[in-house]
């Protein structure tokens, strides 16, 4: 493991790993057996690099400056939030789109800069990760940056820290000594603690053995691979008409419905989908030798 400097124009350093193999997936209680967490399998990723956090709205902010980019958010004209963090007239008007999840709202203006919908701002909260940004606008700044996403392997190698099929980037204990080690849904969920809700900053809590941070909980974060009914990834990329792989859980999960704050944890969602509590990280392949 090495440092690197990232690709020009990246504000992000990034951590280097040589090619390895290790023990992907999980088997334990916790897993969900239909999200294709197991069986556990040996699993081997060539030299790549990863950021220890994720891209900021600072970040993204230097590169919708400097591209004119517009987020999928922005064109279609609305996005998901969460119900909690909505003001009062929010709350009362925005429609939930799936009855079986009432806490999603589709508010109309919601984007990267107003997470919450008018009214809010994210330029308050700039070392933050950025969210309301569609996997095509995290591979759009990762262009920009000359960079990448990283594969759904390369995504858990990194985030595991070094450790053997732990559930959490520091052990098998979720909270040990009664700590707090990542931002997951505080108090029963929906209604939980309102001050506690919502992102952290994306260099919040203790870093992983490897030096990343935030690898569980704060925010999902998209991967470039395909999420394929079984665990396999074929070539590390989506495939067309796949919905890309999306890892780490959020500030959204609770024990109560979502266990998906562990290394091992996936879900999906379209490639233009926009949801306040997902967010990005960056990977890179080290030019080789000669």
């Amino acid at each position: 493991m090495a440092e690197l400097a990232a690709a020009a124009g990246s504000q992000l350093s990034m951590i280097g790993f040589s090619a390895d193999e290790f023990h992907m997936g999980s088997e334990d209680s916790q897993a969900y057996p239909d999200d294709g967490e197991g069986p556990v399998r040996a699993a081997r990723v060539d030299a790549f690099a990863i950021s220890p956090s994720t891209v900021t709205v600072a970040d993204f902010a230097r590169f919708v400056h400097a591209t004119g980019h517009l987020t999928d958010a922005e064109r279609h004209g609305d996005s998901l939030v969460f119900q909690g963090l909505l003001t009062s007239e929010l709350r009362r008007t925005a429609a939930a789109p799936e009855p079986s999840t009432p806490w999603w709202r589709q508010v109309p203006g919601a984007a990267w800069f107003a997470p919450e919908g008018p009214g809010s701002t994210a330029l308050d909260r700039e070392d933050h990760p950025v969210t309301q940004v569609s996997q095509r606008d995290a591979e759009a700044y990762a262009r920009w940056v000359g960079a990448r996403l990283p594969s759904e392997t390369e995504w858990e190698y990194a985030a595991r820290g070094g450790l053997h099929q732990q559930p959490y980037p520091w052990g098998s204990v979720r909270d040990p000594e009664g700590r707090r080690r990542m931002n997951i849904f505080p108090g029963e969920f929906p209604d939980g603690v309102p001050r506690e809700m919502g992102t952290r900053p994306a260099q919040s809590f203790e870093p992983n053995g490897y030096g990343l941070y935030n690898t569980t909980g704060n925010v999902w974060e998209w991967t470039a691979s395909a999420f394929t009914p079984g665990h396999i990834e074929a070539s590390g990329t989506a495939r067309r008409g796949a919905d890309p792989v999306m890892r780490g859980g959020s500030y959204l999960c609770h024990s109560s419905y979502c266990r998906r704050y562990r290394t091992s944890a996936r879900t999906s969602s379209s490639v233009d989908s926009s949801l306040g509590h997902t967010g990005f990280r960056l990977a890179f392949t080290p030019a080789m030798p000669g």
